[in-house]
């Protein structure tokens, strides 16, 4: 029997990047996976197609509503939820210096998708997490939530709340579900494969002289999964980047 063969895990924004990475991780180990995305629905059909064990459900997460039919078709599907990996996410490359560049169309984007969506999300799963018995939420967040950094001021802030959420969720539902979150710095992902200035920032100031890699994120989710005692944590994945 392989490691999560009787676990079910809903994976947002998982079409690329990190969500892909864990997803494909999971179903490796023996996990059911509903993958999602707002968007690349061919993307997302396609991956479950090659995944044994994987479908697809297209959902806009900054919607209530369809967080809960997100939820509601996973348990449909697979008859169960136990892990629930909040990955999608939003941002805007706007400098921190420049306030006037940050209208509040895209403020309220970020907010609705990174924040809301994860709040709603969390909250739908709630039931079905408890019902399971060891229910698990991992967030993925950024160093940006922990420092002074990001994409965009109204990114970073987005990912302080995250890390909040995380440890306040934590406190109130344990033992039945563990909350954690894995903070990445800079990964490689189709996202960021132009950012060649800050991929080579990152390799000559970091420990381990590269960035992150998505399956390195991957690996950090599931070692929260493994260690059943680890709650209310922010695991940071950076190669030491934060240091100094």
């Amino acid at each position: 029997m392989k490691e999560f063969s009787d676990q079910v895990a809903l994976v947002t924004g998982s079409t690329s990047g990190i969500g892909e990475a864990t997803a494909k991780r999971l179903v490796a180990l023996g996990a059911k996976v509903m993958l999602n995305s707002s968007t690349s629905v061919s993307e997302g059909e396609s991956l479950a197609s090659e995944l044994e064990g994987a479908s697809y459900r297209q959902a806009d997460i900054s919607s209530e509503d369809d967080c809960k039919e997100l939820v509601d078709a996973t348990i449909e599907t697979f008859g169960r939820l136990d892990i629930l990996v909040n990955n999608a996410g939003f941002t805007s490359v706007i400098p921190h210096a420049d306030l006037d560049g940050v209208t509040e169309e895209v403020f309220r984007r970020i907010i609705d998708v990174n924040i809301f969506g994860t709040w709603y999300l969390s909250r739908a799963a709630v039931p079905a997490l408890k019902e399971s018995g060891s229910g698990n939420i991992v967030n993925i967040s950024s160093i940006a939530g922990l420092r002074p950094v990001g994409s965009s001021i109204p990114y970073s802030i987005s990912k302080a709340g995250v890390n909040q959420m995380t440890r306040l969720m934590a406190n109130v539902l344990g033992p039945e579900i563990r909350v954690n979150a894995v903070a990445p710095g800079l990964v490689e992902t189709p996202w960021t494969e132009s950012w060649d200035t800050l991929h080579a920032a990152v390799a000559a100031r970091s420990p381990m002289k590269r960035s992150a890699t998505a399956e390195d994120c991957a690996e950090a989710v599931l070692g929260i999964l493994r260690n059943t005692y680890q709650t209310g944590d922010v695991v940071v994945v950076d190669g030491g980047l934060t240091l100094s």
